[in-house]
């Protein structure tokens, strides 16, 4: 495989991980908000194992094919340090 279609193939990956991230953070807050505990630790599980995620897809991934300025704001907007950072390493390239 070229290094072109690993990083084609690792964006979506990365993608779906921050999307299960910020479900995971409704879910929780859901739970906070009714008391379910169920959903609170629902959510909380969504959100440990899209970190996860988030860190194997971007392990290899080369910090010049990010999204830059919008990147960075979603990262802002959503919480995600590592989303934020990356997006601030790409658009300086």
């Amino acid at each position: 495989m070229s290094t072109n279609d690993q990083q084609n193939n690792e964006q979506p990956g990365l993608i779906a991980s921050h999307a299960e991230y910020v479900k995971g953070a409704a879910e929780s807050v859901i739970g906070s908000i009714t008391g379910s505990q169920a959903w609170t630790e629902s959510g909380e599980q969504a959100k440990a194992h899209a970190v996860e995620s988030m860190k194997a897809a971007s392990e290899n991934r080369d910090q010049t094919q990010g999204y830059g300025k919008i990147e960075e704001i979603a990262g802002k907007v959503t919480g995600c340090q590592g989303m934020e950072k990356e997006g601030a390493a790409s658009k300086k390239e």
